[in-house]
């Protein structure tokens, strides 16, 4: 059975309920439909709580299963829920709204800095790109106040979907060289960010973001280390 993908519905959703329709080998739970990301493109799983009739336990992240779908993964010597159970599920919000504001923020790092991404990691109150940058950019706090400029607009930030031919028609739509769109459902998620003659960004990405820019707040980059002859790591906090 394939689990559905809450998430990617509605980033904001913060409980929901669910059906158990089996366990990993490793000890994780897999539901029919899940609140919880899984562990991917540079961004952690969610964390948070399953509840059910006799029982509850802690979620401390959620991983991909060898199957392809989500498992929760509960913290050690935790009793499973058992399959076929009616669960509800809740997400550690402000661990994931953390999560929605930095990767947004990265996007946006990208924009000020239109270079190929060659690595990347989110956080929930920092998080860092890794550019083929071979010096690092002389003025940071110049980039800093653009970044700024931009997040400020609070601009929107929406989906849309193309197959897989038409990405491989516009490659240069992936800005990431370590981390490729996941393939096989024959259609590609892409995350807008502005719209019309005030699109800023468009990129193939499974994360999740906020609706608007705005909500990203106030950021500060961090220092610029160098890793490697042509790489430069870019490290970005939320500031408040």
């Amino acid at each position: 059975m394939t689990t559905e993908l809450l998430f990617r519905t509605d980033a904001y959703l913060r409980e929901a309920s669910a059906e158990v329709i089996g366990h990993t080998a490793q000890g994780g739970v897999l539901l029919d439909r899940s609140l919880f990301y899984a562990t991917g493109g540079g961004q952690p799983g969610d964390g948070g709580v399953l509840e059910w009739d006799g029982g509850r336990i802690a979620i401390s992240t959620t991983v991909k299963d060898e199957g392809g779908g989500i498992a929760l993964v509960p913290e050690a010597d935790s009793n499973l829920p058992p399959i076929g159970a009616q669960v509800t599920q809740e997400i550690d919000w402000a661990r994931r709204y953390g999560h929605m504001r930095v990767h947004t923020a990265l996007h946006l790092l990208s924009v000020v800095i239109p270079l190929e991404v060659t690595g990347g990691s989110v956080g929930a109150i920092k998080g860092r790109l890794d550019f083929n940058l071979p010096e690092a950019p002389q003025d940071k706090e110049a980039l800093q106040a653009q970044l700024q400029r931009l997040i400020d607009q609070n601009l929107p930030v929406s989906e849309d979907w193309i197959t897989e031919a038409e990405l491989d028609a516009n490659p240069g739509l992936v800005k990431t060289m370590s981390v490729q769109p996941p393939r096989g459902a024959g259609r590609i998620r892409l995350v807008r960010i502005g719209q019309g003659v005030d699109q800023v960004d468009l990129q193939p990405c499974g994360g999740t973001h906020v609706a608007r820019t705005g909500e990203i707040g106030k950021i500060r980059l961090g220092k610029i280390e160098k890793k490697g002859k042509q790489n430069r790591r870019v490290y970005l906090h939320l500031d408040g």
